[in-house]
This record gives C-alpha cells, structure tokens and sequence, in this order.
C-alpha cells in the first residue's frame, strides 16, 4: 500500500511526482523504475501532475475493485487537469480500523493494537459500516458515515449438508428462537464464531440474537447468554481458522466433533462450496435478517483537494449494471440486494431489495459489550439467602418457594458457566453455625473441579424456618472476601440472591453498610455488587444505595417464578473488572 501522509498536500512529494526515501528505507531501483515509466507515461498524456490514490478494500471485494481500477486507468482518468492513479490492496477490515485508531491515539474496544505494517489509506472500503459506527464511537472524528455501500452479502447460519437436513433446515424458513434453542440444546449442533471484536459477522450475528431476544418472554436472557456462551466455546480468531473446522466428510463421529452451525456471509459460504468440499454447506437465512455486509467506500476525512475529487471520480466507476456482474462473478449482491448475471442464489435465499438497516452506534456497542461480559473470565461469589422469608410459596411456579425457584436459576445459570470461571457459595441467615449471618458452603474456585460441588450444594440449600436476615452484614463480609482475593484479569464479583429486607437488629445498619463499602472501595480492584431480589418484600431503593456504593446492579423478580431470565441478565451485565 502507497503510505498515505496526503491529508498536508505540500509536504507529500509522492503526490507530486516524486520519489520519498524515508529514513532507513532504500526503495529498490525495479521500483523506482516502474514509478518514473508510470510518471513518464502520465507526463505524455498531458498532465500537469499525478494523483495517486490509496484504496484499502475488504478481501471479498477487493479483486472487483482492482479490476475497476485497472480498466479506470486504461482511460488515463484526469481531476483538474492531473492524472489519477489507483493504488487497490487487500487488507482486512480489522487491521485497517486498528491502524487508523493507532495513528490518531484512539481504541476502538476490542480491536487491539495496530500491526505496524498496514498504512491507512485515502479510502477504506471496510465490509460492513458496523466498522465505521465502532470507529465513530471510539472518536467521531475518525471516519465519517457518509460512506455510499458498494455491494452485499447477507449473513447466514452456515449449516453442514446432513445437520442441515436432520433439523429440516435445508429449505424452511428458520427463526432466531429455533436456532438459539438448537445452540443451547441440541446436542447435534457444534457452533462456531469468528472473534465478534476483530469480525463484522460476529457483529451482525450479535445485533441480531439481541435485538430479538425480548420477543421469547422470560426465557429469552437464558436462551441468548447460553447462546453466546456456546458460540463462545468455539470461537475463531480468523475467518480460515472457523472455516478449516467444518467436517471433512459425512461420518456421524466427524459431525460430533466439527463446526456443524456458524455466522458466514453468503459470499464466503458460496465460496466454500465452489472448492467442492465433500460436505457442502447449506446456507440458513434466519428470520429476522442479520445486517449484511455492505462494503461502504468511505473517503478518509481532511484528505487534500485533489485526492478527495479523484475518490469520488473513482467511486462513480463502482455502479451501474456492469459493475454489478463484476460483483456477481465474486458472488456478491448490489447494493440494493440485487444479484447480478452469474451468480445463482439458493431457494430459501431472500430476493433483492430487502436491507436490514445498520443499526446506531449504540446498539453495535450494547451487542459488543454482551459478548465482552458474557465471555471473558469471571471471579464470583454467589450468596444464596436461606432465611424464612424464602420459604414462602411461589403461586405461579406451582408451589415451590422462593428457595426452590432460586436455586433452579442458579443451577440453570452454573450449567451455562464456562470452565474458564471461578465460583463460590455461601448462604445466609440468623441463627447460623459459628455466630455469624453467613456460613461459607464452597469456597472460590475453579469450576474445572468444582461445578458438581457447587450444584450439590445448591440442592441442598433449605429454608431456616426461624432464620432471619443477616443482609447487610453477609453483604459486606462477602465483598470483603472476594476483594482479598482479587484476581486480575477476571471480573471480580457478589451475587446475591435475597428476598426480604434485612431483619437482624444487633447487624450493621444500612447506612453503616454503604459507609463500610465506600471505605473498602479501591478503585484499582474493582468489586462488583449484583442483587437478585425475589418476590416484593424486597426494597429496590434500599438495594439500589448498596450497589451505588460501589457499582453493580439491582434486579427484581416480582414475580418469583420469573427469576430464571431475571438471574441470566444480571449475569450478562456482571462485569467487575
């Protein structure tokens, strides 16, 4: 790639014709060579100068745009009397965002560190403007959105041939509640996910299963985190890596251990079963539709005069019909969806026309931010109350108690934990074993050797008919504990899990409690407070000034048997880091 340092256009002797050695750097003379005979050819069709432009594409259009660009320049295309030479390179879209973050000191969550090899170019054409909504949130300045997309590729549910026909996938219409109950509970299906932080198609999938998820009532938080938990497990760092995963052939024992369901752009899909894989994939389109890659040519800002009107000289080669049968030879759509001559879509594969708009930043941002919380290790304490108060029966869950029905969350909720976690029991109540309001049932661990103690200690958590609550006093021993054993890296955490008020007299009051946290507070060991509160004796208002004192959250189930989708929320939101 050309490096770009155009955005001052005094100071660029590229743009002028010249030749820059930077410091420490020799061009080889071939080069040189081949930029003179560029320079002697401009300088004979009467140029006053040249224009060279940068253009950094997403490597599914790339090839279209290169191939543009070099008829484009068979025309000896002029901007102000100068000559306009295109420079098109393949560089993925992660790697762009980064450099361009990097050269200005902004992050952009999730991206990580420029490589140092890839220069930021004149104009970027990401494959989605989900880039340019996550650079705009990390600095507006960065990007802009007025970004027109060159083509599209849906994203779909890449499914193998067999799995696909098993679950009557193959040509039916398919919906988000389907799938996320087949990645939760199928044991036929292994999911796979390109890191959603460096990969638009995570994204979109993302945006997708949250923006549906509160059409499934109550069950819909437990089926997306256990979801995002399973794509989770067999998360790629690259496209390549996700897609060497799918099975070699159709034997039941390779299906069990291969990717057998993960987010694509239909592009990539088609482009898996043009190499002939002895198990083609089908591709599912979930309704409702993920937003599609849509490959936005987005001019970088400030750029210098003469470089801005030959980027939108360049872009105005990159429309019509025949550009959209170059799209289709690379088996993308227009930008209206459309399909160009040569490329055959499947049956259940939606007509042109029909777009799924980019979201807000803020809606990208709450998906990201799922998948951070969701997936990244966690260190918590989990404190059950087993006081009377939960002893009452819960009409709507056919009689169990408030006991009963939070301890079925919980162990629904330890299930989804991955073994990457660290967890921890304790219960309370007055009248406990060895004078406090609390007993430690397991203490902090891994759930690598842990997870079946933890759920038999769960099970056998009853009621104390004449217990009390120890509230304030069990809160703060227990943010005491887990802030002694801190763990960096990990989200440090307290779930509680309560339905009453603090009952116990001769206990911390609550404002000695918020007192006593502020005090303990460090802000360099962050200690996250989440409160479960079950059935309505809770008081929000008095939870809410617990969790004020050092960051967290209040929930509460006033309905009891609501608690399960209750507990799975506050876990996505459990971020103690």
């Amino acid at each position: 790639m050309v490096p770009v340092r155009g955005r001052h256009r005094a100071t660029d002797l590229r743009s002028n014709g010249f030749v820059a050695i930077a410091a420490g750097t020799i061009l080889p003379l071939v080069a040189i060579g081949a930029v003179y005979g560029g320079y002697r050819a401009m300088s004979t069709s009467g140029c006053s100068g040249t224009v060279r432009l940068s253009v950094a594409a997403s490597p599914e259009i790339a090839p279209v745009i290169k191939d543009v660009a070099n008829q484009w320049m068979k025309t000896n295309p002029r901007v102000n009397d100068e000559c306009v030479a295109v420079d098109v390179v393949s560089v993925a879209s992660s790697e762009v965002a980064a450099a361009i973050a990097g050269e200005s000191g902004a992050t952009v969550p999730g991206l990580g560190q420029a490589d140092g090899k890839t220069q930021v170019p004149q104009v970027w054409v990401p494959d989605s403007s989900i880039w340019l909504q996550r650079m705009r949130a990390a600095r507006e300045d960065l990007v802009t959105l007025a970004a027109p997309s060159l083509a599209r590729s849906p994203i779909v549910l890449a499914v193998p041939e067999p799995t696909a026909k098993q679950l009557g996938w193959v040509e039916n219409k398919v919906t988000w509640k389907q799938v996320l109950e087949q990645i939760v509970g199928d044991t036929r299906i292994v999911p796979g996910i390109v890191d959603p932080q460096r990969d638009s198609v995570g994204v979109s999938t993302l945006v997708a299963m949250e923006s549906v998820k509160d059409q499934f009532g109550p069950e819909g938080d437990a089926l997306t985190v256990g979801a995002v938990k399973s794509l989770m497990s067999g998360k790629s760092e690259q496209q390549s890596g996700l897609i060497g995963r799918f099975p070699r052939d159709a034997d039941p024992r390779t299906l069990s251990t291969s990717v057998t369901l993960a987010p694509l752009s239909e592009q990539a899909l088609h482009a898996y079963n043009a190499a002939g894989p002895a198990v083609p994939l089908i591709a599912v389109y979930p309704d409702p539709a993920p937003i599609a890659l849509d490959f936005p040519y987005a001019a970088m800002p400030r750029l210098a005069p003469d470089r801005e009107a030959a980027a939108d000289a360049f872009r105005q080669q990159l429309i019509g019909a025949a550009f959209r049968n170059q799209l289709a030879q690379h088996q993308l759509r227009a930008n209206d969806g459309s399909v160009g001559t040569g490329m055959t879509l499947s049956p259940s594969a939606p007509p042109g026309g029909q777009v799924t708009p980019v979201p807000e930043a803020g809606v990208i941002n709450k998906a990201m931010q799922m998948w951070i919380e969701i997936t990244q290790p966690s260190r918590m304490l989990a404190v059950v109350d087993v006081s009377s108060a939960m002893g009452k029966p819960v009409p709507t869950a056919g009689g169990l108690t408030k006991a009963q029905v939070a301890v079925q969350a919980a162990q629904g909720g330890l299930d989804l934990f991955p073994d990457t976690w660290a967890v921890g029991l304790w219960c309370f109540s007055t009248e406990m074993p060895g004078g406090h309001d609390y007993q430690s049932l397991v203490p902090i661990g891994p759930l690598t050797t842990q997870r079946d103690q933890l759920r038999g200690a769960l099970g056998g958590l009853k009621p104390n008919p004449k217990g009390g609550s120890g509230l304030y006093d069990t809160i703060l021993a227990a943010y005491q504990n887990v802030q002694q054993g801190w763990d960096t890296g990990r989200g440090n955490s307290v779930v509680v899990i309560t339905g009453g008020r603090n009952n116990d007299p001769s206990g911390i009051s609550l404002d000695g409690l918020v007192s006593s946290l502020q005090r303990a507070e460090k802000a360099d060991q962050p200690v996250q407070i989440i409160i479960i509160g079950v059935g309505s004796e809770v008081n929000q208002a008095e939870m809410q000034r617990i969790v004020d004192a050092t960051g967290g959250a209040v929930f509460i189930a006033s309905d009891p048997s609501k608690i399960g989708g209750i507990f799975m929320k506050a876990l996505a939101l459990d971020d103690g880091r």
